[in-house]
């Protein structure tokens, strides 16, 4: 049976953000199949969450920028694998960190409750000191920032961490990902030479949805 026969995604619109809710209509499948079954539905929707485009309205366009990010943050690690090592032990959270100005308020949290990433509890982490950032998985580092992108890269710099920034600069610092508003939506940039060298594996579905996919080289020029 196919997998959207025994369910469908509905999708809501909230302040330009599309959220994906999964309804399933026979809760009571064999424990396996059901268990994949979730899997390949949840991947469907976080595939088609980011395919969307999110449109930031002219008036008031932080708050929903932020909530476009807190989107994409959230579903990054669905298309991101890490090396076994590079997860956390025992019972301990997947942690997707954010250094730098509170833009996010709560959304991020929000969206993220009761979530888990590769069989682990997804937490979101405020750091305020640059040498806390050793134990994440992703960085967030937010523009506000900017001037301490090295002091931010250089502590997590070998480690197997996806490193998120929102200004050209943070890809030419060596980071990974970086957002861009492009024409009222939000987009990003990959830096795969960073990513390569972070050990960190990024599923092509999600590069084919990148506005840029650029080697270190290039992404100091831009």
């Amino acid at each position: 049976m196919d997998a959207f026969e025994r369910g469908h995604p509905r999708a809501l619109v909230l302040q330009g953000i599309l959220v994906f809710r999964l309804q399933y209509k026979n809760r009571n499948l064999p424990t396996a199949l059901g268990l994949r079954s979730s899997a390949m539905l949840r991947l469907v929707a976080a595939l088609s969450l980011l395919l969307a485009p999110l449109p930031l309205p002219a008036q008031n366009s932080t708050a929903p920028e932020y909530l476009a990010k807190a989107n994409y943050l959230a579903n990054f690690p669905s298309f991101v694998e890490w090396p076994p090592e590079a997860l956390p032990s025992g019972k301990a959270p997947f942690l997707i960190c954010v250094f730098g100005e509170f833009a996010f308020g709560t959304s991020l949290a929000e969206m993220t409750r009761g979530t888990t990433v590769h069989d682990r509890r997804l937490e979101i982490r405020w750091i305020h000191k640059p040498e806390e950032l050793s134990s994440c998985q992703i960085l967030f580092v937010s523009r506000s920032e900017q001037k301490r992108y090295n002091q931010a890269l250089n502590v997590v710099r070998g480690r197997m961490v996806l490193t998120v920034g929102e200004t050209p600069e943070f890809l030419a610092a060596g980071g990974i990902l970086s957002f861009s508003s492009q024409q009222g939506t939000i987009q990003f940039d990959v830096n795969l030479e960073a990513a390569n060298k972070a050990q960190l594996k990024i599923s092509s579905r999600l590069l084919a949805l990148a506005r840029r996919v650029v080697n270190h080289a290039e992404a100091a020029k831009s």
